[in-house]
């Protein structure tokens, strides 16, 4: 198999599983759709050099378009750390919005996100696009998610030296939400 015909067969596995995870699509009961907000702390790891560690806060929109799917809205203030010789840290605020998908118990999500990374320090002066994968559990008040980010135009250092362009970082976000 080609990679693109692997890619394929990945997303079409992942779009079934979501979809043959409840055969009962015509509940009789109705769901109040609804927006809902949640604060978090995130801590992680930054998985490219020269940046090690990763911290930020968020507040994320979500509305609820049926009882298993929810579109999000979401920003924040995220920094990525250095150790002291390698440099400068980097904060920026994303904005994100994204897909939030329960898969199962209407508690275990996954969620997809994309968006922007306006950087505000003053010695770094790019915008980034980002993408941001996450699986989590979440109930009426608490959200626990791990994902993965991805700064596609903030620099990195290789081994050699060399300068090269993405950043990721794997990291926990704790929440606290509640209904609007």
């Amino acid at each position: 198999m080609k990679i693109t015909e692997k890619f394929k067969f990945i997303m079409l596995v992942a779009i079934a599983t979501l979809f043959a995870n409840n055969t009962n699509a015509q509940d009789s009961s109705t769901y109040d759709k609804g927006f809902r907000l949640g604060l978090g702390l995130t801590g992680g790891y930054a998985v490219h050099d020269p940046y090690k560690l990763a911290l930020g806060a968020d507040a994320r929109l979500q509305y609820d378009l049926s009882k298993r799917y929810s579109l999000t809205l979401t920003t924040g203030y995220s920094r990525l750390f250095v150790s002291e010789a390698d440099g400068d840290d980097l904060g920026f605020v994303p904005a994100k919005a994204g897909f939030k998908a329960f898969v199962w118990n209407d508690q275990f999500y996954i969620m997809g996100e994309a968006g922007a990374a306006f950087v505000t320090d003053p010695h770094y002066h790019n915008t980034s696009f980002l993408w941001a994968p996450s699986i989590g559990y979440a109930t009426k008040y608490i959200d626990i998610s791990l994902r993965y980010e991805q700064y596609e135009n903030f620099m990195r250092t290789n081994n050699d030296g060399s300068l090269n362009k993405g950043v990721g970082q794997v990291g926990v976000r704790v929440a606290y939400g509640f209904d609007l």
